[in-house]
């Protein structure tokens, strides 16, 4: 197996799902996009991932956060959420119709 496929592979794994929330939707219109993605992943990775992922769209900068866990209850149990990291992406270029719903 070459280096470039086994590279690729990964880059389809960095990208766990859009958020869609309110916030997020309204960055759409400045053309930033919101990400949940895998915790060890870079900003470079992340980028690489989107323009693989959204062909014919340039990743113009990429921000991260991460999200630590936090404790929930639900009456008198009580429990942890899980950690995760979440990514800014700011795209040149035309939106992505997938994630915006037009």
């Amino acid at each position: 197996m070459s280096k470039e496929r086994t590279n690729t592979e990964k880059l389809y794994d960095v990208l766990k799902a859009p958020l869609i929330t309110e916030k997020s939707m309204a960055g759409t219109a400045l053309g930033q996009y919101t990400f949940e993605v895998v915790k060890t992943a870079t900003k470079v990775e992340i980028a690489q991932a989107v323009e693989l992922a959204f062909p014919g769209r340039k990743v113009k900068k990429v921000r991260t956060i991460y999200m630590p866990s936090h404790e929930k209850r639900m009456g008198i149990k009580s429990g942890r959420t899980t950690s995760s990291k979440k990514a800014i992406v700011t795209i040149e270029g035309d939106p992505i119709e997938e994630l915006t719903g037009a």
